[in-house]
């Protein structure tokens, strides 16, 4: 299995420069202008901007649902009594996968269900507005568009689907893109990031579906609205020690949220629209730890903007793992042929259960 180079990535990043040009606009919850915090000063780059490079893995937060739990209401964070519970309930998990591939045996390590197990965290929820945790309603052409989206992750048992083309895959199927908002938040593994930074430029690296997002942050203006991105265009700019990042210009084919994410709806079928725009923060409050937030704008699909905030973690010593996807280009075909052949039997056989009788 192989990871990333990091030397290849910075190389080629730090070939990219433009003339800086910043433009201000209020930020919450940022950082002191003077960088200092608890006698702990924020670094910078050789060039002077503040120092966001490394590896920072979100699998910290795999315990933490993106919405909270209905029963909790409004609350933000776990007591220090039921913090205590919680980490006694998860001590030693993942001990099993970490023992198997310390000792070189990675099927074993497979097999134990477990790659990124996480670590309980304070907060209940990632979504932390609206003030219950949970994701806004859905706008009434929300919803129309919602139940037009197809996916392999059905929105129950009971969900029967039809796959006869790649366009009734979503883009996750098809190894395009988790989209956006879905790519910043944590799955069940290759929950890696890392921060490059060069003069006049951010690049965010994702683990899963091998993602780069390509941040200018010299002031050039957003693309015209007919150039429209599976991921959007972003632009950054620098407000004291956070960088503040502006995504527009999204093609709107893309899922909002994955089901894959803990506590997120299920199916894939929360749609985005052209008209998206998204605002991401990023603070370094401490040697290891980035305070992440980001707001999501879709009146088109949402009722109202919503934001998740959580903390970034510097992990160097997190592996990245090839995320394949699937290997040999088969999955998609695969799925096909075996719809038709599933409805072909049950057009055969009316009276026999919904799924055929394994081969003997």
């Amino acid at each position: 299995m192989t990871g990333r180079t990091a030397a290849v990535l910075r190389v080629w990043v730090s070939a990219l420069a433009c003339a800086a040009v910043l433009v201000p606009i209020a930020v919450t919850g940022q950082a002191p202008a003077e960088g200092r915090a608890g006698g702990w000063t924020a670094p910078k780059t050789p060039w002077g901007e503040p120092d966001l490079e490394g590896r920072w893995p979100v699998t910290h937060l795999m315990g933490t649902p993106m919405q909270r739990d209905e029963v909790l209401g409004a609350k933000a964070f776990w007591t220090e009594d039921e913090m205590a519970a919680r980490l006694k309930q998860a001590a030693g998990r993942g001990n099993a996968y970490r023992d198997a591939i310390s000792s070189g045996n990675f099927g074993a390590a497979l097999r134990t269900g477990v790659t990124d197990p996480g670590s309980p965290q304070r907060q209940t929820s990632l979504i932390v507005d609206p003030p219950n945790g949970r994701l806004p309603e859905l706008t009434a052409e929300g919803r129309r568009l919602s139940a037009l989206m197809k996916s392999t992750w059905s929105l129950s048992p009971e969900e029967d689907q039809a796959f006869d083309a790649p366009e009734d895959f979503d883009t996750w199927d098809r190894c395009i893109t988790r989209g956006m908002p879905a790519s910043m938040f944590p799955f069940r593994y290759n929950g890696g990031m890392d921060i490059y930074q060069s003069p006049g430029y951010v690049v965010l690296s994702l683990e899963m579906v091998h993602e780069d997002r390509i941040i200018p942050t010299d002031g050039r203006r957003a693309m015209p609205a007919a150039f429209s991105h599976w991921m959007g265009d972003s632009r950054g700019r620098w407000e004291g020690n956070t960088l503040v990042i502006e995504t527009g210009n999204f093609n709107g084919r893309t899922a909002s949220v994955n089901f894959g994410i803990l506590g997120a709806p299920t199916g894939n079928r929360i749609p985005t629209s052209p008209g998206m725009r998204i605002v991401e923060r990023l603070t370094r409050v401490s040697p290891d730890t980035i305070t992440y937030e980001i707001t999501t704008t879709d009146p088109v699909v949402y009722t109202r903007p919503w934001t998740a905030r959580f903390p970034l973690k510097l992990t160097p010593e997190y592996e990245w793992w090839e995320y394949a996807c699937h290997e040999g280009n088969r999955t998609i075909r695969d799925f096909i042929n075996v719809s038709r052949a599933e409805r072909a039997y049950r057009a055969a056989h009316p009276n026999e259960p919904r799924t055929p009788p394994a081969p003997r």
